[in-house]
């Protein structure tokens, strides 16, 4: 035995011996370094640190780019004093109402696509040709047939979310396994049995993702619609701002829906997740 094979052994014996070792508890330090490990919240601290920087040396006027302290400072006195949670929850429920309008209709045209090919070739033109104009041109037809306020900013959401969700889930609907499918048919399976117990849970992460797509591009129609048909949402506020130069108010105000749009991100990705897992095991059960 050479001593490369020697020394390859004894390494091995100690990698197998290292890995059998009880770890040592985390420290206190280490879990509160932990979360800055995180590669966004690094990547968000280091950008955090840079604006800070740049507004400090005085590189940037504030008008342009004004200081996160302020920032922050306007965001609680909007919140504690500016009734900047009421608006911030009527954007969320034009939304949330956008978003799961679309949702009902997507989904059974999403089933139906997936289920008949000539439905499908007749039908998908016209959704994707739905997408083609901007949503920007289609609020002024939105005043002109329904008015201002709520009612047209919802069916503004609901015209952009629309086409995202019926995509995804009907790539969803097509990536299912055959095998599965197939066995299902075999003992007996159909129409809406088939559905409930195999297509609909084996189609969760495709519609989760769906809905991840279309509750951020709800908020973005959600804002759309508020500063150019009118409202009482952060739309409403960011036009407000705009038209008086307020920076800090704008800016304090995009942090708003940023967090709001990465916050529900985060919470279906995770549902999305957690989804695959349960979808896959019952995908080899039915196996």
């Amino acid at each position: 035995m050479t001593s490369a094979t020697v020394a390859s052994t004894a390494l091995g014996v100690a990698d197998r011996e290292a890995a059998r070792a009880p770890r040592r508890p985390r420290t206190g330090s280490s879990r509160l370094l932990r979360p800055l490990l995180n590669p966004p919240a690094a990547l968000g601290a280091v950008l955090l640190l840079a604006w800070w920087a740049i507004t400090r040396a005085g590189l940037i006027p504030p008008v342009f780019l004004p200081s996160p302290g302020d920032v922050a400072r306007r965001l609680v006195l909007a919140f504690t004093q500016g009734g900047l949670a009421g608006y911030t929850w009527v954007t969320l429920r034009e939304a949330l109402l956008g978003c799961l309008a679309a949702a009902a209709l997507s989904l059974p045209l999403a089933w139906t696509l997936y289920h008949s090919r000539r439905f499908s070739r007749a039908v998908l033109p016209y959704v994707a040709a739905s997408q083609a104009v901007p949503a920007i041109a289609i609020a002024p037809l939105l005043v002109v047939w329904i008015g201002y306020g709520t009612v047209p900013t919802v069916v503004l959401c609901v015209l952009m979310v629309f086409f995202p969700i019926t995509v995804t889930v009907l790539l969803g609907l097509r990536g299912l396994d055959a095998d599965v499918i197939d066995a299902a048919r075999l003992d007996g399976a159909h129409g809406l049995s088939m559905l409930i117990y195999l297509e609909l849970p084996m189609a969760l992460p495709s519609i989760l993702s769906g809905l991840r797509t279309g509750f951020t591009l709800s908020v973005t129609g959600a804002v759309i619609g508020e500063m150019t048909m009118g409202g009482e949402g952060l739309g409403m506020v960011l036009a407000s701002q705009r038209q008086t130069v307020d920076t800090t108010g704008l800016f304090s105000t995009i942090v708003v829906l940023c967090v709001i749009a990465t916050t529900i991100h985060w919470v279906l990705h995770e549902l999305e997740r957690r989804s695959r897992v349960v979808a896959s095991m019952r995908g080899r059960r039915a196996t």
